[in-house]
């Protein structure tokens, strides 16, 4: 019987699961969808709340044990709220995604989009990162980890139903959509895993 793949979930608190029960979270959410859509897949849980780019550029080498098979790479959150520079977090996120390739890795990308807070030449230069840099590695990029939120349209809905008190991570019902939304993409980063 074959080997189930091993995906490594590498972020930050979106990934973990903040503010929610064990069973709510991302992971053993995308882990349900996953098995419900057919696939044989173990999902790792390497989310750590509050880590930026730097961060996963610290630890992503000892984080790829034999056992991993695939990665989705969703960090980049932290540094929005920190103000750090783009070009920084580009070079975190670009040092990451090289180390998975120096494996033989498939990876999916996960975007983060800037809100105006630090201008519009910010925004700019934030949101276009993602992009260039699933272009340059030749892999596949998800728009946004809350992109099933956002989608939604209404601001005050999402605010209300769909996220904790803290007004930025989902709450179980904001999870599930989440889920469903990015889950096709994750389910095809599966396929092209070898076990």
């Amino acid at each position: 019987m074959a080997e189930p793949v091993t995906l490594l979930a590498f972020g930050d608190s979106l990934t973990q699961g903040y503010g929610l029960a064990q069973n709510e979270g991302f992971v053993p959410r995308l882990q349900r969808w996953l098995t419900d859509h057919g696939a044989d897949v173990k999902v790792i849980n390497g989310g750590v709340s509050g880590d930026t780019t730097a961060g996963g550029a610290a630890r992503i080498a000892w984080s790829l044990t034999p056992e991993v098979d695939a990665v989705l790479v969703a960090l980049g959150g932290n540094d929005l709220l920190r103000g750090i520079e783009p070009a920084e977090s580009k070079a975190n996120l670009d040092a990451i995604l090289t180390e998975i390739e120096s494996r033989g890795l498939p990876a999916l990308l996960v975007g983060m989009e800037a809100t105006g807070n630090f201008g519009d030449s910010y925004k700019t230069a934030f949101d276009a990162l993602y992009p260039a840099l699933a272009g340059a590695h030749g892999i596949s990029l998800y728009p946004q980890f809350l992109q099933a939120l956002v989608d939604l349209g209404d601001r005050q809905e999402v605010l209300r139903d769909y996220l904790q008190a803290d007004a930025t991570h989902p709450n179980p019902e904001g999870v599930a959509l989440i889920v469903e939304a990015m889950g096709p993409a994750v389910l095809d980063l599966v396929e092209q895993a070898e076990p």
